[in-house]
């Protein structure tokens, strides 16, 4: 399925390394709506779900149709149907607005990740400009869509490289959950190294985000793939199974606290106790939360944990508990891998000094949208 508008969802990884569909084929803005491909049903069906207003690319991101950094990307393009409507004064209201309202619905989504956050705010710094002088916005957002994409990608290779070399020729490594961009990133660069490593994926209840999502992008690069039950890591590290431990993070504060989907605390103590090393890969660690306590951790409807694929799993006697997010403290962390190279979880201050990455799109790459 391709866009009419522009092509979108483009490959970050070099022709070598096959780019994995979730990454490839994420989000598509048309002229118009906005398709997100419906990642609840991947990779046994591949649709996309169809959002013609901001409403419903917010209510499919809340829905769980897109997860990881893929709300940045719907979010986006969630800002171009807005700039659309602002453009075309269908909404009866001012252009400045209409983006405003948009902003607030998008980000309101998930607040646990702040790549919708910054996805927004630089689209809305960049519609600055048009709306002041009254020249046509769509133009604008688009290009700010773009570049959001863009660098959201660049910097994912970036990352991924220094996390790479964290890793050696034969390693067994555990992932968990979706980690996108970040996690396929560092095998691509793995691979590009000729480095031969096999990955192992929790299963990630209650959506099997890693059985499903991880699990089809790793073998769709040509790794080879394993999944176990969210229950069975620590067994395997005890028997040596396991060589590293390596997750993408939502955020990572500035001292060095890791926040990330749910059960990433567990497999860290884990890893802890058994000496498997621990890195946490994100683009950059937030300047907005100097602690734990400065994120919120959103809980989810405790209903999605008593079932699975639409089949209920659990006594209709019981109740749910679902909090969608835990926070590992850096003492259980080996290193941060970040777009500008690794940190000790206590050193992350120095990121802001460390020399920021050339992001300019290499031939053979283009852009997302």
């Amino acid at each position: 399925m391709k866009s009419d508008l522009l092509p979108i969802g483009t490959p970050a990884m070099p022709t070598d390394v096959p780019t994995p569909s979730l990454i490839r084929d994420s989000v598509l803005v048309d002229p118009d709506a906005v398709r997100i491909l419906d990642r609840r049903r991947f990779p046994f069906s591949r649709t996309w779900v169809t959002c013609r207003t901001v409403e419903e690319v917010a209510v499919a991101i809340e829905e769980m149709v897109t997860q990881s950094s893929g709300p940045l990307f719907a979010a986006a393009g969630g800002m171009v149907l807005a700039a659309r409507v602002a453009d075309g004064g269908a909404a009866g209201g001012s252009r400045e607005a209409v983006l405003a309202e948009a902003a607030r619905r998008l980000r309101a989504t998930r607040p646990t990740n702040n790549g919708i956050r910054e996805a927004v705010s630089a689209i809305l710094e960049a519609a600055a400009a048009p709306l002041e002088s009254g020249d046509a916005l769509v133009p604008v957002v688009e290009e700010a869509a773009r570049a959001v994409g863009d660098r959201y990608l660049q910097r994912s290779r970036r990352l991924g490289e220094h996390a790479a070399a964290l890793l050696s020729d034969g390693d067994t490594v555990l992932t968990h959950c979706w980690g996108e961009s970040y996690v396929t990133e560092t095998v691509a660069a793995c691979l590009r190294a000729g480095k031969r490593i096999s990955m192992i994926c929790t299963e990630t209840r209650p959506y099997l985000q890693g059985a499903r999502l991880t699990a089809e992008s790793l073998a769709e690069m040509g790794v080879e793939v394993s999944v176990v039950t969210d229950g069975m890591p620590a067994h395997l590290m005890s028997r040596g199974d396991i060589s590293a431990l390596i997750t993408a993070a939502d955020r990572v504060t500035m001292d060095g606290h890791v926040v990330n989907k749910i059960g990433t605390l567990q497999l860290a103590l884990a890893a802890h106790a058994f000496d498997v090393p621990y890195t946490a890969l994100v683009q950059a660690p937030d300047e907005h939360a100097p602690d734990a306590a400065s994120v919120p951790l959103e809980d989810r409807d405790g209903d999605e944990v008593l079932f699975l694929s639409g089949q209920r799993t659990a006594s209709e006697r019981a109740v749910g508990i679902y909090p969608a997010f835990d926070v590992t403290p850096p003492r259980f962390i080996s290193a941060i891998a970040t777009d500008r190279g690794r940190f000790a979880p206590r050193d992350l201050r120095s990121y802001a000094s460390a020399p920021a990455a050339d992001l300019t799109l290499k031939a053979g790459e283009r852009s997302w949208m």
